[in-house]
């Protein structure tokens, strides 16, 4: 089979840093097309292990107090010190509604339930796809755990949307409070 190198055409590949050795070998890897329309894969020269740079899953709860939606001010890049609603990254093996839970309670100190799925957001040329559900607060005291620097608490009217961390947070409010299934807000959840 032939293979063409696609090195000048980053278009499909999103921006992280190169890698340079095979897992299973340590042999060099190369980027290749292996089938028109794909993007390029990194492909070891020797074994033809193929490394694919897979999208990350990252989860998002949207949580209700009293009418307000709890955020928490980022301590960690990217986006340190902007505004989120909790969440991050989902473990391998562990489902997203878990993950869900464990972030919001890691990230704010609350316990939570699922609720409903608010959406699904994905953006040209970024490796995360992030899941964000509306979540029903159990217990907990709100406060900053240690990737957070404050929790904030805010009406839909009082969102600091200039000072948001990521397009998904600013497009998950959004979609919440202008969505077509958001009608009006909630006074106690």
């Amino acid at each position: 089979m032939e293979y063409r190198t696609k090195r000048e055409d980053p278009g499909r590949i999103h921006p992280e840093p190169e890698y340079r050795y095979c897992p299973k070998c340590g042999s060099s890897l190369v980027l290749r097309i292996l089938k028109e329309g794909e993007p390029a894969r990194f492909v070891c020269e020797r074994c033809s292990f193929v490394f694919y740079l897979d999208p990350k899953v990252a989860v998002g709860a949207i949580v209700w107090i009293d009418g307000k939606i709890l955020l928490g001010r980022r301590g960690i890049e990217p986006a340190y010190g902007k505004w989120v609603f909790p969440g991050g990254f989902v473990d391998r093996g562990e489902t997203v509604e878990e993950a869900v839970v464990r972030e919001t309670r890691e990230e704010v100190n609350v316990h939570v339930a699922v609720r409903r799925l608010l959406n699904v957001y994905s953006y040209p040329n970024r490796p995360v796809i992030i899941i964000v559900y509306e979540v029903e607060m159990l217990g907990g005291d709100p406060k900053a755990g240690d990737e957070t620097l404050e929790v904030g608490i805010f009406a839909p009217e009082e969102i600091p949307w200039e000072d948001l961390a990521f397009p998904s947070t600013r497009d998950a409010l959004r979609d919440l409070i202008e969505g077509p299934r958001s009608g009006s807000f909630p006074q106690e959840r």
